[in-house]
């Protein structure tokens, strides 16, 4: 029991702690990077990664004629977690609970030696009733143990979770080039992965004690055997992981145009080779699994191919901006690799993982064969600013929540200010408040400084709100002079 507790710790630690093993790095929208990690939807050209919101928005980073290229990224890292303060009290809790030595209290020779004392005083009947109800006893104690456990787990199954993000821009992109004609073609790369590791709870159940439970005389204790009791459960470790390497083409051009505003629309094709995978380790396995952890994160061998298409149009004045996009207009569809829904012919870890992934999805917890739908997902988006755009004050709201590929749902609404300067000692900055209107529900403190009109350094920080969730994020990037 001992080195079962010793995989639960294990498992909790490596959801909690992949984030830092990851190496590799299709922008999500759900988790914006670069500095859309503060201005969120809004376009500004001084922000070449913004370009990657709204499509309309790669019209504004364009220079008269020519191209505009990045450099390098950016790429960002975020994590998210729920429960993880006073997850050490809890794993004391159930260390305590499982250090005790369960069979130990099963004691048939002592029972028979108590009960042969009171048969010798008071005669077979005493002795009888005594041996039932000293078996009652000595299991009920076990159980009421299990059921200690029982209540901890289920705490750690419903409030604790790990996720984490990384989204990497490919090199000298995105390349944005506008024609004689004021035509602006856009094409961009980038590769994502995202994980997250979740404690799926179970009862703990007494095994291995029939004969000793079915026990109704003294004369039935002889024979008995005890020696295979132990502690069965499906408690488990479920991960599901995402990664997406995307290609986009878009294009953008100013339909119309007064004194005062012009009307600018836009498009973009984004063909995304995305592999999704769920794994589920049961925790009190004493073998391993035939797959790591860190093969499941980092493994592509099962992808699925598609197209979605993103649309979306900018009103802009001297002194103000108004957007709206819709991302994923066509709603694609990707199928998970699934987890195996026959075990014949697996043996240890990955027979009892697959005996117990039957089983949850069996209880409706999840689905052994699911397929992710890139939801469609209008954002507004509204700005005072300068006529140079150094000076804005803008906000953007998604009008719809939606859920990304690990189920998670996310609805931003997004306030910034910002100021970019010409200078080249005088950074760029911008500070904002990013909140996810479901799901997590957390509020994200943002910020960000560009260094030399070159280098964005961005971050976002959620503190621990009601549920115990808590997440941060961070993005570097470095692109040619603005």
């Amino acid at each position: 029991m001992r080195k079962s507790w010793g995989i639960f710790n294990l498992g909790l630690v490596m959801g909690l702690g992949v984030f830092s093993s990851i190496a590799m790095a299709s922008m999500y929208v759900y988790q914006p990077i670069g500095s859309s990690t503060v201005l969120g939807s809004y376009g500004n050209r001084h922000a070449l990664s913004t370009a990657a919101g709204n499509p309309a928005s790669s019209y504004l980073m364009a220079n008269l004629q020519g191209f505009r290229v990045g450099f390098l990224g950016p790429i960002g890292i975020g994590v998210e977690g729920g429960g993880v303060n006073g997850i050490n009290d809890r794993v004391d809790r159930l260390e305590a609970i499982f250090d005790e030595d369960f069979t130990s209290s099963i004691d048939v020779d002592a029972i028979k030696t108590e009960a042969q004392a009171i048969y010798d005083d008071q005669g077979q009947a005493a002795a009888d009733a005594f041996v039932v109800a000293k078996i009652d006893e000595v299991l009920a104690d076990i159980n009421n143990s299990l059921d200690s456990a029982d209540v901890v787990i289920s705490d750690i199954s419903r409030t604790t979770y790990a996720k984490f993000s990384t989204t990497v821009q490919g090199p000298f992109l995105p390349i944005i080039y506008k024609t004689r004609r004021r035509g602006v073609f856009m094409l961009d790369a980038s590769a994502s992965l995202v994980g997250r590791a979740d404690v799926l709870a179970d009862n703990l159940t007494l095994t291995g004690v029939d004969e000793l439970d079915a026990v109704t005389s003294t004369s039935e204790l002889d024979g008995v055997d005890v020696s295979g009791a132990g502690i069965e459960s499906d408690t488990s470790v479920y991960m599901k992981r995402a990664s997406d390497l995307r290609f986009s083409l878009g294009y953008s051009e100013m339909v119309s145009r007064s004194e005062t505003s012009a009307l600018i629309v836009g498009g973009r094709l984004n063909f995304h080779r995305l592999a999704l995978d769920q794994k589920l380790t049961v925790l009190n396995e004493d073998d391993d699994s035939s797959i790591s952890y860190s093969d499941f994160f980092l493994s592509r061998d099962s992808v699925s191919s598609g197209i979605s298409l993103d649309l979306g149009l900018i009103l802009t004045g001297r002194n103000f901006q108004l957007g709206a996009s819709v991302a994923n207009v066509n709603e694609p569809e990707f199928d998970y690799k699934g987890l195996v829904s026959d075990c014949t012919g697996l043996t240890g870890a990955d027979k009892t993982s697959c005996e117990a992934a039957i089983r949850f999805a069996g209880k409706g917890v999840f689905s052994l064969n699911e397929t992710y739908k890139m939801e469609a997902q209008m954002t507004l988006d509204a700005a005072i600013k300068s006529k140079d755009q150094h000076f804005s004050l803008a906000g953007s709201y998604d009008v719809n929540s939606i859920a990304d590929p690990l189920g998670d749902e996310y609805q931003w609404a997004t306030v910034s200010l910002s100021y970019y300067t010409d200078s080249w000692v005088l950074p760029g900055m911008r500070i904002g408040y990013r909140k996810n209107l479901v799901g997590s529900e957390l509020n994200y403190f943002t910020a960000g400084l560009t260094f030399y009109r070159r280098l964005d350094v961005d971050v976002a920080y959620a503190p621990e709100n009601d549920d115990g969730n808590s997440g941060a994020y961070v993005s570097v990037g470095y692109s040619f002079v603005y």
